[in-house]
């Protein structure tokens, strides 16, 4: 599902009010009127109040202002706080607060902080509130009585329904402008914004739910750059297809380069995980030293012994390796391959000169640390990196505090300015394309937090690359698998404990659970 950036809401709000011709208070009346209908189905229990909205002197506030209203119809018991003077409302909710105290409503303009506390000190009985302070156009920290105003609507008890965002989130990366509001439902418009789903403002939402107001769905689907929202219904529609006259070359050769002493686990996970993306062939090659063990712990993935030194692959590994992918449709490298500089020269040489769509993970990427030059240099062939921001902090040179501030920025841009598509690991994994989409991950928990998860999903997206896939949908699809099979067994089994190797094993009925649409996260 595509989602929304505050601008790219602005942009469609000004379309469809110039260029289709319906006035922006139509919009906003339907925006009231729908989550006002939302509202009352999900609290029908708590009739008839009091309901006690708090409105901004902008369009959020005039979204609130029409609920007030629509509420009142229906018989609801509505006291509305105005946070701030009457002259101070614009635009189209200046027109809706009139209309509201035409019919007499409730409504009391509290400017500053002793207003409003006098004003919440004779409002305790309400059962349940409106948070429409700020939408999705807020850029700068929450300060003065709208600060206490959240701080308050946090610590009142008593159920909340936000407006389009909850107040001091973010709408384009999730940040928490100061303070911000801890929203039991949040009722968006359109469709929902990017920070609605990335952390940490996607924890302060609640149960979320997108509101039509009018805005035709062909200028949603041309707006630019596109974000999507990976959930069971937009990961289908990425899976390959599996043709019933289909063979072993039908579904591509994977090539994995992974492993050293003590690291053999990796390099098994890694091509096993291959297999199981339904990849037709899979192919290890390890250092010599291990290639033995790798032969006892892989069963289906055939293995090759290349040069070593000091158990760690060399640049004498180099021509066999490219010799090796000539045939290949896609390499997995770097799980377990250790930090030796010869295997580090390895890395930056089959990145700069392999032509097969390659997946980069673990020591592969910690290879290219101060070597962005060679990814660049490889622009012209495939690139998939899976950093956990740990390593993008490493292979960017930045704080991992700037990365998280602005996750999907930061993503974008490294995508952009390297032609890679990059898998930044996390909570609501992204996944970012060169040419500015961003695939915000909807699945996956906790029980994630483990050694080997990474390993199992460079070989998935290794896989799916060798099926022929186009690269960031291949890393989308691979993320969100990873994530439903991870959910399937935290059913089962809880989030403590689960295991890289408890996953491999279930991704098969993961994807077929996804195809058969039976129990979808």
């Amino acid at each position: 599902m595509k989602v929304l950036s505050a601008a790219q809401m602005r942009e469609l709000d000004r379309r469809t009010i110039e260029d289709i011709g319906i006035p922006g208070a139509v919009l906003m009346e339907n925006a009231g009127r729908g989550a006002t209908r939302r509202l009352v189905k999900h609290y029908r229990g708590l009739f008839p109040g009091p309901v006690l909205v708090l409105a901004g002197k902008g369009n959020n506030g005039g979204d609130g202002l029409v609920m007030a209203r629509c509420l009142l119809e229906q018989g609801w018991q509505v006291r509305t706080l105005v946070l701030a003077e009457r002259a101070a409302v614009g635009g189209d909710a200046r027109l809706f607060l009139e209309v509201l105290l035409r019919l007499g409503a409730l409504v009391t303009f509290v400017p500053d902080a002793p207003s409003l506390e006098a004003a919440l000190r004779e409002n305790q009985e309400h059962r349940l509130v409106v948070d429409a302070l700020f939408g999705t156009g807020l850029s700068a920290e929450v300060g003065g009585h709208h600060a206490w105003a959240v701080d308050w609507l946090n610590t009142q008890g008593r159920p909340v329904v936000a407006v389009d965002i909850p107040s001091g989130v973010d709408a384009d990366n999730g940040r928490i402008l100061g303070c911000a509001v801890r929203a039991d439902l949040t009722l968006t418009f359109a469709r929902p914004k990017v920070g609605h789903l990335v952390f940490p403002g996607a924890a302060l939402v609640g149960t979320l739910e997108t509101v039509e107001i009018g805005i035709p769905p062909e200028f949603i689907s041309r707006a630019r750059p596109a974000h999507f929202w990976v959930d069971a219904e937009e990961a289908l529609s990425l899976v390959p297809p599996r043709p019933a006259e289909g063979h072993k070359g039908t579904f591509g050769h994977l090539l994995v380069v992974a492993g050293s002493p003590g690291k053999s686990g990796a390099a098994a996970m890694t091509a096993d995980a291959g297999v199981r993306s339904g990849a037709g062939l899979v192919t290890l090659a390890c250092p010599a030293g291990i290639h033995d063990i790798l032969e006892i712990k892989t069963t289906e993935p055939m293995t090759v012994a290349l040069p070593e030194v000091a158990g760690a692959l060399s640049l004498q590994a180099l021509e066999p390796l490219l010799d090796l992918a000539r045939d290949k449709q896609a390499l997995a490298l770097g799980p377990g391959l250790g930090q030796a500089e010869e295997t580090q020269a390895l890395v930056r040489r089959l990145v700069r000169e392999c032509a097969p769509p390659l997946v980069i993970d673990a020591d592969g990427i910690n290879a290219l640390a101060g070597h962005l030059d060679v990814l660049v240099e490889g622009a012209s062939f495939p690139r998939v990196l899976t950093p956990h921001p740990g390593e993008m902090a490493r292979l960017a040179g930045v704080s991992i505090a700037e990365i998280q501030g602005d996750r999907v920025a930061f993503a974008r841009g490294f995508a952009s300015q390297t032609g890679a598509v990059l898998v930044l690991k996390g909570a609501r994994t992204l996944t970012a394309a060169p040419d500015g989409r961003v695939f915000i991950n909807a699945s996956g928990n906790p029980g994630m937090a483990s050694g080997g998860m990474g390993d199992v999903l460079t070989g998935l997206i290794g896989g799916f690359l060798a099926q022929g896939m186009e690269p960031a949908a291949a890393a989308a699809l691979a993320v969100f698998l990873h994530g439903h099979a991870a959910d399937r067994l935290a059913r089962q089994l809880g989030t403590s404990g689960l295991a890289a190797t408890d996953l491999l094993r279930d991704l098969p009925a993961a994807r077929h659970d996804l195809l058969s649409r039976s129990s979808l996260c």
